[in-house]
């Protein structure tokens, strides 16, 4: 066992390598030659200790969360310049003890892998020391008999893989089902007769001749909230609504487990949530992530908008909450909030480009009924994405199962055949 100290820096008087590094082995099991490696240098001796061989294992020996420590990887041939970068430890199995066919199926099996979760050390980053490594425990089957455990596995991988593949293919395509759905609903509205005019916006097109175009700044009340998760012993106790209150869920609603925290008269009063006002993400890591919306759907004296976050109170003439959502959800209106967020790691919206957005807007009872057609079409989708989301969680449930029986030695594997 080594630990690589290879980087991902090119200095001249060292020697062109290609690097195997940490997403390499997070994102595949076994690390063959049409993978696109990191071009790098190295120097003789580390190229001598770290260059990859046809059946190792290599496994993930730093991260931030401790469940992607000892994540294993087989390497499936032998190149000269290929070498293990940083942050992996290098297992070069003893030919007469185990093969790494084997070991890689061992170090996936959970009570192993568990080994590694306990003895990683750190808080905001985890590591695993190479005494912590070396010191896990695996079951050992003579020879033949790993063989046969992992050319089972391997035949059983193949299954789950191909049903994980089409599970994820219809999901993809009922995601974009519903994301059809939603935007024509919202900017064609519900009859296929009615006569069309240009919007005077590029993005939409034509629209419905009776529709409006309206920026949210004349269609709702827009505040962008300060209220933090402290608690203070001057302020008032509060439940807030936040940033992943919002992302995470379509509507806020009285059985969601808000955080407990304070807040000012001040704020309450302003930041108080009402039913049928509409919150949406104001900063993020990812632009993508922007103005992602939910909708309110109870009033509670306590609950108020928290902090990331920025609350739209659709004035009751113009708009209704339950349409707004399906506005802001349609791309090509979510696409403004892309385009206007600003930063580099961080990404944020001001107050004006919230205001700015232009949302189509229909006589408030199309507008209601566009609202009730998108909530039945949306919960049959969901419905739908729900069922094919458990099938494969089932589906890896009974790989993680049989990995641990096979390599435990519950599946008798003794007459399989190997080859």
């Amino acid at each position: 066992m080594r630990t690589s100290n290879v980087d991902k820096h090119t200095k001249m008087n060292e020697n062109p390598v290609r690097l195997c590094n940490y997403v390499d082995v997070y994102h595949n099991e076994r690390i063959s030659a049409d993978l696109d490696f990191m071009r790098a240098t190295a120097t003789d001796r580390e190229i001598d200790r770290f260059r990859l061989e046809r059946g190792d294992v290599i496994i993930t020996k730093d991260s931030e969360t401790w469940n992607d420590i000892g994540v294993p990887a087989l390497v499936e041939y032998t190149a000269d310049d290929l070498v293990c970068g940083y942050h992996l430890a290098l297992l070069r199995p003893f030919k007469s003890v185990i093969t790494g066919a084997y070991l890689l199926r061992a170090l996936q099996a959970p009570m192993i892998a568990s080994q590694f979760h306990i003895q990683a050390n750190g808080v905001t980053r985890y590591g695993l020391t190479q005494n912590a490594i070396k010191s896990v425990h695996i079951a050992l089957p003579p020879l033949p008999e790993q063989r046969a455990i992992a050319a089972y596995l391997d035949r059983k991988v193949d299954f789950a893989r191909r049903y994980a593949h089409v599970a994820r293919h219809i999901i993809d395509t009922l995601r974009e089902l519903r994301q059809v759905e939603i935007h024509d609903a919202v900017t064609r509205g519900l009859n296929e007769d009615v006569p069309l005019k240009p919007s005077g916006v590029e993005w939409l097109g034509d629209m419905p001749a009776h529709w409006d175009v309206r920026r949210l700044r004349y269609a709702a009340k827009m505040r962008t909230s300060n209220v933090d998760k402290h608690v203070n012993l001057n302020e008032s106790p509060v439940r807030l609504c936040n940033y992943v209150d919002v992302y995470h869920n379509e509507r806020i609603s009285a059985d969601l487990d808000f955080m407990r925290a304070t807040a000012t008269d001040r704020e309450i009063e302003r930041f108080r949530l009402e039913r049928g006002d509409v919150i949406i993400t104001k900063d993020s890591e990812s632009w993508n992530d922007i103005g992602v919306p939910a909708l309110v759907e109870y009033t509670a004296a306590d609950l108020v908008c928290g902090y990331h976050l920025a609350l739209l109170r659709p004035f009751e003439s113009v708009m209704t909450g339950a349409y707004l959502l399906r506005a802001l959800q349609t791309p090509t209106v979510a696409s403004q909030f892309h385009i206007q967020a600003n930063g580099v790691t961080r990404y944020g919206l001001t107050q004006n480009a919230i205001k700015s957005v232009s949302v189509p807007v229909p006589p408030l009872p199309e507008q209601r009924a566009i609202a009730d057609y998108l909530d039945a079409k949306t919960a049959a989708i969901d419905a739908a994405i729900a069922h094919y989301e458990r099938m494969a969680e089932l589906v890896a449930e009974y790989w993680t199962v049989l990995v641990a029986d096979a390599v435990t030695g519950r599946i008798d594997l003794r007459q399989e055949d190997a080859e």
